[in-house]
């Protein structure tokens, strides 16, 4: 009953009671769990896409550097030397440029100075590279047997390739001094007369590929040493079984195996001999590029630099640069050839 005053007793409520929501109707917030869930699928789905990602395009990012190098200091200076030789130019005013087309290419073929430094490329080449391959091959096969130290031979034979070229040409020079040189006072021991080492054009030659022979030797035998000890160990114990000596296994067994081998260094040791400059430079002492008072020991990198830096003709300089690299497409056209028939011989 309500009281006189009309309103309900206390504790009463006039209002309905709120209906609480049970979970699963329709319109009610997802447990905690649900929450939860979803949001590791979505963790999960973000993972695997930044995996994708990671797996699609990181090959690129790493080797992105090397194209950006190769493209600001070998693609683009390749291109800009090409559009050069198609100009005259002169050092002293590189931006102003004369369009003569093939021009400077034909002026080579009629210059006597650089069929001159290409002659001498091709001899110095020859005198150091065969020399110098024959040598390697002979050190690394004494390295390859078991010898006491061989960790040491090893290193020193690494030795002269890891020399400044400065500081080996310069030391090759007092060698190879016509009044006070070792080589000199060693020939006049058994009746040689002193020889102008510098002036002549063979000597001088022989000289400049001696400083190539020191440096590179070494380093070529241990290019056969690492060939030489890939070669299977059951092709020499056939061939011990069969009565063959050591001087027939190398003969017969080591080097047939290292055939690509020795084409490969040929090839760069070519390159090299194409690209040679620090040792006939500094070989001539102060009298700079000509490569001796009769350009006896000229050689291509030399009359590059001559014709650039010294009479300032940029446009002849980079006929000369283009010149060298089409000699070098050609020598690797023959390797690429002589590769093939190997290939197709083994």
């Amino acid at each position: 009953m309500r009281g006189s005053s009309g309103r309900p007793p206390a504790g009463h409520s006039t209002t309905p009671e709120a209906a609480v929501p049970s979970a699963g109707e329709e319109g009610t917030a997802p447990p905690r769990a649900q929450l939860s869930s979803a949001a590791e699928e979505r963790r999960r789905a973000r993972r695997s896409r930044r995996y994708r990602l990671d797996v699609k395009w990181s090959p690129y990012a790493f080797v992105m550097p090397f194209f950006v190098f190769f493209m600001a200091f070998g693609l683009f200076p390749l291109l800009y030397t090409g559009w050069a030789s198609l100009h005259r130019v002169e050092l002293t005013a590189p931006t102003d440029m004369e369009w003569v087309g093939l021009r400077n290419f034909s002026r080579l073929l009629k210059d006597e100075f650089f069929w001159n430094a290409l002659k001498n490329t091709v001899t110095i080449g020859l005198i150091s590279t065969v020399p110098q391959l024959l040598m390697a091959l002979g050190i690394a096969h004494l390295l390859n047997y078991r010898l006491r130290g061989s960790m040491f031979f090893r290193v020193a034979a690494l030795t002269p390739y890891a020399t400044s070229v400065a500081a080996a040409t310069l030391v090759f020079v007092l060698l190879f001094g016509r009044d006070y040189g070792m080589i000199n006072w060693a020939l006049g021991l058994v009746g040689f007369d002193n020889i102008d080492w510098q002036n002549g054009e063979w000597t001088s030659q022989l000289a400049v590929s001696t400083i190539v022979i020191w440096r590179w030797t070494g380093y070529n035998a241990l290019i056969y040493l690492a060939a030489m000890q890939a070669i299977p160990k059951d092709l020499y114990e056939s061939a011990a079984l069969d009565g063959a000596s050591r001087r027939q296994q190398f003969i017969h067994v080591t080097i047939p195996s290292l055939r690509p081998t020795i084409l490969f260094t040929c090839v760069v040791s070519t390159i090299g001999a194409t690209q040679l400059f620090g040792e006939p430079l500094l070989f001539n002492g102060g009298a700079g590029a000509t490569g001796g008072a009769d350009h006896q020991f000229q050689t291509l990198g030399l009359y590059l630099y001559e014709q650039g830096w010294v009479n300032l003709h940029l446009g002849r300089a980079s006929a000369i640069a283009w010149a060298m690299f089409l000699i070098l497409l050609v020598i690797g056209a023959v390797n690429w050839l002589l590769a093939r028939r190997l290939s197709k011989s083994a």
